[in-house]
């Protein structure tokens, strides 16, 4: 299985951070910044344009031959559907919601008085049929969002970081899929943590910019780490 993770585009929480250094006003389920959709168009296109109607070469670790998904997932949280929604457009290719590779916490906001994290309720598939109506949702999504619980706690991260690896060996990992998440930075730190072997509370930091790619390969039991946080198919006033 060839993994590609790939971080969502710049989303208004991202620019509101990245411009003030604060999470004050921070939106619970953000959408895209104008310069978040130009990233993800860009991405989109690039993929598009890497691809190759002839098989693609085994040892092609830069996948200057094409990308060739075989699977599309996004998380349900909105700035990842909009990223996954322009790729699956571009490649003429089906989205598939996954909702286990969603941000760390879950959807929140901050007490404007005392700062405190508080959980608000996913989107459900009301909204996500008319909006997105080509995302393949789970069946059990139905009136109530697809989040409904408190604020997810640290040490769930590690877990559910597990649980997503492990399904997708148990699905992929014995095969020549090549498989896209469209995901979320924070999860991307679990989640690498995970395939290194690194212990949970383990002082480490693995960057991802906006709509960044990373390539890793699993193949007989090996993990071989292609690239990460790819964005040179964005120019530079681009890169957030």
């Amino acid at each position: 299985m060839q993994l590609y993770f790939i971080r969502h585009a710049e989303s208004t929480n991202n620019y509101n951070r990245r411009v003030t250094g604060s999470s004050k006003g921070r939106s619970s389920d953000p959408e895209l910044t104008d310069t978040g959709k130009q990233q993800a168009q860009l991405l989109a296109e690039f993929l598009r344009n890497n691809y190759s109607p002839i098989p693609v070469l085994e040892r092609d670790f830069q996948n200057s031959r094409g990308f060739n998904f075989t699977h599309l997932y996004s998380s349900l949280m909105i700035r990842s559907v909009m990223t996954a929604t322009l790729i699956s457009q571009a490649l003429n290719f089906p989205l598939t919601a996954w909702v286990d590779i969603h941000e760390c916490r879950g959807p929140y906001f901050r007490d404007n008085q005392t700062d405190e994290p508080i959980a608000t309720e996913g989107k459900n598939r009301a909204y996500f049929t008319a909006n997105y109506p080509e995302l393949i949702l789970p069946d059990y999504l139905g009136e109530k969002g697809w989040w409904n619980r408190p604020i997810e706690e640290t040490e769930v991260w590690f877990i559910r970081a597990k649980r997503v690896l492990q399904e997708l060996l148990e699905k992929h990992g014995n095969t020549n899929d090549r498989v896209a998440i469209v995901s979320h930075g924070g999860f991307y730190n679990c989640f690498l943590a995970t395939v290194l072997n690194f212990p949970p509370g383990h002082c480490f930091s693995f960057i991802l910019n906006n709509a960044a790619v990373s390539r890793i390969d699993f193949d007989n039991g090996k993990v071989r780490l292609c690239y990460l946080n790819r964005v040179d198919f964005l120019p530079k006033d681009l890169i957030t």
